[in-house]
């Protein structure tokens, strides 16, 4: 099998894994209990929060350990609105769902008012606009935009972004799912008041994430019940995953330019293949500038031969995504290329990558796709 769906979910390191094991096996004590089986699973969830607050320059206090992304965001909006008096949010069509549908809730149920930024002819947030937007909203108001766009994988500017909500005295919240362990954010030089984590996407385990609260912003638990997390969120905690969450981001950070560099160099390899073999191939998103270099989305030109490309990439034993994975088995299209303009003839696939793939799996891809599209040299690129 060739896994080039990173974007969705991440192979468990082996060394994460190692992490793990013990406290499913022996230190399985209960955080909250005070003997001495407790205090070592207790010790263990604040050496993962030590671990992920050392890499974002955040203070302990400010890491708390959420069930994943999903619980994180829509905490953080939830919050907004009920604990900080927020009424407007500003937001892009490009979100993830975790963030549309809980402001689309959210609008339902509380009548808040949500505001689109637009959009530049590659996706990326209009800056000017949203600054426009912001000055025109009087009362508590948040940012809410992705770092690494999950679907095409544009990276915003979160240190302009940042700047622009400080002019205009907006909270600013970012899902960085995408970008923990792959890009640098440092929360003391860029103004972020909220992001969110998720451990399997940087090779951790499932189920587990965290949320980053400035300690400027007191906010009241999204789930009651226990004093756990520092009374932000009751429950007993996942012990095993928030050590494997610790493990991930630790390792991601240490090993982040080697990995980076290798990732970078199959995309371009990929991109650069494509080119030669595919006439009229098509790259959405910004991918070739201000882009992740774990994620390519392509627009394969219609033909009755893209018609099952991404079955017959399966069946070829090659993963990949038509999307995002939230929205897999359901035949609605995707809100993102919808957006950005993409037209629905085309075949688009999704590759994401990561440190275990290799440029002999971005070869055979490429030899298997020329058999699938059944490609002929009459009608090659004329760059091949």
């Amino acid at each position: 099998m060739i896994y080039f769906d990173n974007a969705a979910t991440t192979p468990l390191d082996a060394e994460v894994l190692d992490a793990m094991l013990p406290y499913m096996q022996q230190h399985f004590g209960n955080p909250s209990s005070i003997h001495a089986t407790g205090r070592k699973a207790r010790a263990a969830i604040e050496k993962a929060r030590k671990q992920i607050a050392k890499q974002l320059n955040a203070s302990l206090g400010e890491i708390f350990f959420t069930s994943g992304g999903t619980e994180a965001n829509n905490t953080i909006l939830l919050a907004a609105f009920h604990d900080l008096g927020v009424q407007d949010f500003i937001t892009s069509p490009l979100e993830h769902h975790c963030i549309l549908h809980c402001l689309e809730a959210m609008k339902k149920r509380f009548n808040i008012n949500v505001h689109f930024a637009k959009l530049t002819a590659k996706g990326h947030i209009d800056l000017q606009d949203l600054a426009q937007i912001l000055s025109r909203i009087k009362g508590k108001k948040m940012v809410t935009l992705m770092h690494c766009n999950n679907e095409v994988g544009n990276l915003l500017d979160i240190d302009a972004v940042a700047k622009i909500c400080e002019e205009h005295e907006a909270i600013f919240h970012s899902d960085t799912v995408q970008t923990i362990g792959f890009e640098q954010i440092d929360v003391q030089k860029t103004a972020i008041h909220f992001l969110s984590g998720s451990a399997h996407k940087l090779h951790g385990p499932k189920g587990v994430g965290f949320m980053y609260i400035n300690s400027d912003y007191a906010i009241k638990p999204l789930l009651y019940g226990g004093s756990q997390e520092r009374n932000m969120r009751a429950g007993t905690e996942n012990v095993a995953s928030i050590v494997g969450l610790g493990k991930a981001v630790e390792m991601a950070y240490k090993q982040l330019k080697t990995n980076k560099e290798h990732i970078l160099f199959l995309k371009n390899h990929l991109i650069k293949e494509l080119k030669k073999c595919v006439a009229n191939i098509q790259f959405n998103g910004d991918s070739e500038g201000n882009s992740s270099a774990k994620i390519l989305n392509v627009a394969f030109p219609a033909s009755e031969n893209t018609d099952l490309l991404l079955l017959n990439l399966d069946i070829a034993g090659i993963c990949t995504s038509g999307g995002s994975a939230c929205s897999s088995g359901v035949d609605i299209g995707s809100h993102v290329l919808e957006s950005l303009g993409v037209a629905d003839d085309l075949m688009n696939i999704r590759f994401s990558f990561s440190k275990y793939n290799s440029t002999d799996e971005i070869d055979t891809l490429i030899a298997t796709l020329k058999t699938i599209l059944k490609l002929k040299p009459e009608i090659l690129s004329p760059s091949s």
